[in-house]
This record gives C-alpha cells, sequence and structure tokens, in this order.
C-alpha cells in the first residue's frame, strides 16, 4: 500500500474551554480518510466533504506544521485525536505521524485523548507515559460487540474485540486511563442485553476505567445508502434493512429500540464493576491532580 500526502494548512484546531467531548481543548486529525471498513460510520456522510472516504491520506508536512502551531499557543491543553480518522491505520506503523506528534505534544507539555481501534498504540506506550508525567492522557478503544466473528463483520478491517480488550488491559497495566468507547450500539445487530452485560464484564477483567455508551446509531444521506447496502449484502436472510425503515424512516438519531432497558443493565454492571460511565466523571477523574498546570499560559 502506498500512502497519499495531501496540502495542508493548519492542523491542530483552535483552543475550546468548554468542549464537552472527554474535555478536550484542541483537536487534531493528521489523515485523511479511513480504511477500517466500518459499516456504520457516521464519518462518511456527504456533510464532512470527504470524497473516496475508505482511502487514507496523510496531510503533507504534519509533523511540521503541528510543531509550529504547538509553539504558538499561548494556552496548553488536552489534543484530541481520532475523531474523523483514526490515529492508528496500518500506514501510521510505517510513518509514524501520530508517533511524532505525540513526541511533540509531550515536548510542548500538552495532554492527549486518543479514541483508536488499533492495537498499535500500544507502541507509543513510553510516550503516553511521558505526557502523563505533566498532563492528562485518556486512551479510548472503540468496541462496539464482544463478538469476534460479529465484530468481523461490521468492522472487517479492525483487529479484533479481544485485541482491543486486550490492548486496554496493556494501557491500564501501565497506568495509562484508559476505556471504552462503547458506540454506536447497532438497532437489531449489537443491541442485546448479553452483549452490553459482556462488554462491562470485560472492560472489568481487562482494568478498563470507563466506558461511554450511545445506545443507537447516525444515520443521514450517503451513509444510510451505504449502511443498508451493507445490511442487504453481510445479513441476507434478516431483513435489517426492512427494519430500520419501519423503525426510523429518514431519521438522523436512531436510537436502540431497547434504549432504556440496556442503559439500566449497563449502568447497573458499570457500578457493579466500579466503572466510570458519566462523562463529567470521566473527565474529572482522567484530569484530577494536573487542574493547575492546564489552566497555565506561556508567556
Amino acid at each position: 500500500m502506498t500512502l497519499e500526502f495531501i496540502d495542508a494548512k493548519t492542523i491542530l484546531s483552535n483552543y475550546s474551554d468548554d468542549n464537552k467531548w472527554f474535555g478536550c481543548n484542541y483537536n487534531m486529525n493528521i489523515y485523511k480518510g479511513c480504511c477500517h471498513g466500518c459499516i456504520y460510520c457516521d464519518s462518511r456522510s456527504e456533510c464532512y466533504r470527504v470524497d473516496n472516504f475508505d482511502k487514507v491520506r496523510a496531510k503533507k508536512n504534519s509533523t511540521e506544521i503541528i510543531k509550529n502551531e504547538l509553539k504558538k499557543r499561548k494556552k496548553v491543553g488536552v489534543v484530541g485525536t481520532g475523531s474523523m480518522s483514526d490515529p492508528y491505520n496500518p500506514f501510521e506503523k510505517k510513518y509514524e505521524l501520530t508517533k511524532k506528534a505525540l513526541e511533540l505534544i509531550d515536548y510542548y507539555d500538552f495532554g492527549v485523548a486518543i479514541a483508536t481501534k488499533s492495537d498499535l498504540i500500544t507502541r507509543d506506550i513510553d510516550i503516553l507515559k511521558k505526557i502523563k508525567t505533566h498532563s492528562p492522557v485518556i486512551c479510548k478503544l472503540t468496541i462496539t460487540t464482544a463478538n469476534d466473528n460479529l465484530s468481523k463483520i461490521i468492522e472487517p478491517n479492525v483487529c479484533s474485540s479481544f485485541k482491543r480488550f486486550e490492548t486496554i488491559r496493556k494501557l491500564s497495566q501501565e497506568g495509562i486511563f484508559s476505556g471504552i468507547l462503547l458506540m454506536p450500539v447497532l438497532p437489531f445487530i449489537t443491541d442485546s442485553e448479553k452483549n452490553i452485560k459482556k462488554i462491562v464484564e470485560l472492560a472489568h477483567q481487562n482494568g478498563a476505567k470507563f466506558i461511554y455508551a450511545a445506545f443507537g446509531m447516525t444515520l443521514r444521506s450517503n451513509q444510510r445508502d451505504y449502511y443498508y447496502q451493507k445490511l442487504d449484502e453481510k445479513f441476507p436472510n434478516f431483513n435489517l434493512k426492512e427494519s430500520y425503515n419501519r423503525q426510523f424512516g429518514d431519521k438522523y438519531s436512531c436510537g436502540s429500540p431497547n434504549a432504556k432497558e440496556l442503559w439500566s443493565v449497563f449502568v447497573h454492571e458499570c457500578e457493579k464493576y466500579c466503572i466510570l460511565y458519566k462523562m463529567s466523571d470521566i473527565v474529572n477523574d482522567y484530569k484530577k491532580g494536573y487542574e493547575d498546570r492546564q489552566i497555565s499560559i506561556f508567556n
């Protein structure tokens, strides 16, 4: 595989002090597009203007751009990555663009919040531990099902759920605040009590500090068409497209019909294992002890 490099003038977003999404102050996407092949990915939607979404491209001179942008920021804070494309796609193993960005984040005393579906993140544990000495670090592994066979169907190019749980264990053992993004929960596919209970149980067994869940998914424009096509291809005997049409029509937000019951089960299981599940609690816990540093201003 060859990686195409595209022009970029900026990579780091402007500072935000009221971002409710895991308390990130900045956002960073080095890569554009994703080759994981997840049938449900909302980033494929037309509104994001990512042509040929399944092809990964990298922003040219990303290391130099990020270095210059971090130097110019007057406020330190947590840099989030993984919102639009996975920072640990297969090309990262060779090009190490995310790794180089983390080294800069460490050098300039910023924190980091990483979302990924790849076990490659364990390569950078030593850097994450360095960042943790001065700033908050949180690692979020997306896990939608405890069943590896089902995962291979709905997330065909991603490492197995087992490996992702194992990744959480490795990160946690090294003192890295880690947990699960349990989203999306696909109506009629992964929205079972058995699946939710198993994910929480495995999270506990592997040292996860938190699970943040959303019991449903989003569908719009071309993403809805793509998803329905994949339902027909991968679940030909279940008439899932018809079930979705009956239940949701053309709605954007498609909550699981079982959402209320599943939430009760989820909360009960998380509290049983002392796993955090509220956003405010998660943010407060991983940022605990860093408050003074995060409001410091460079001269």
